[in-house]
Order: structure tokens, then sequence, then C-alpha cells
């Protein structure tokens, strides 16, 4: 493995010009439909504030679809909403809402609509 160090004044600079990249993508309307990106376990847990064991419940009882892949779990977002709607869990819409915000901030559109269950 080869170890790559650079200066943070550098490091900032370059995250700067990565969010006005992203910043541009959004604005130009390349987003997929939100209902259909995939979120992995931890996304899930950390922004609706529930634990691995909750949610390991939820598919164990089989109230929430998802896809194993590579030992991962990943649930699209409307599986998401619909367990918010029945109430499953209960969480207000904003914490939805930052974990969308936050699956496409940091690029993980590599899990999105490709995968299918």
């Amino acid at each position: 493995m080869e170890v790559i160090t650079i200066e943070a004044q550098a490091f900032k600079n370059l995250m700067s010009k990565v969010d006005t990249i992203f910043e541009y993508v959004i604005s130009q309307g390349k987003t997929p439909n939100k209902d259909e990106v995939w979120v992995d376990s931890y996304e899930v847990c950390t922004f609706l504030k529930i634990s691995d064991r909750t949610l390991q419940r939820l598919r164990s009882e089989n109230k929430i679809n998802y896809s194993r892949i590579r030992g991962k779990n990943f649930y699209k977002i409307s599986e998401i909403k619909r367990m918010l709607d029945e109430n499953l869990i209960r969480r207000s819409d904003d914490h939805l809402q930052d974990l969308i915000l936050n699956h496409i901030k940091n690029g993980r559109q590599d899990t999105n609509t490709e995968m299918h269950p």
C-alpha cells in the first residue's frame, strides 16, 4: 500500500474543488430518483438513530426489504420511507432527509439504481 501525504491547506483546497463539482452536478439535475437510491446499514442506523439490532430485527421479521451484497446490507430509500409511514421506526421526516442528503453529498452513488434485490 502506498501512502500519500499532503498539507492540510492543499487538502482543503482539493475538497473545496470537489464540493464545487458536486454542486454543479446537482444543479444540472443529474441525481437519481431519491426513492431508488440504496443506502447501507450504517447510514440507516446513523441518521435514523436506531441500533444495528433494531435493523436486524426488522430484517429477520421480514418487515423491511433489503439486498445483501458482499456481506453488506443495503436498503432502498423507498423502503425506509415505508417503514416510517408504517411507524415501524418512529422518527421525523427530518431524519430521512438528513440520510438522503448525506448519502448524496458523500458521493455514495455507486450503490444506487444499479442494484436489484
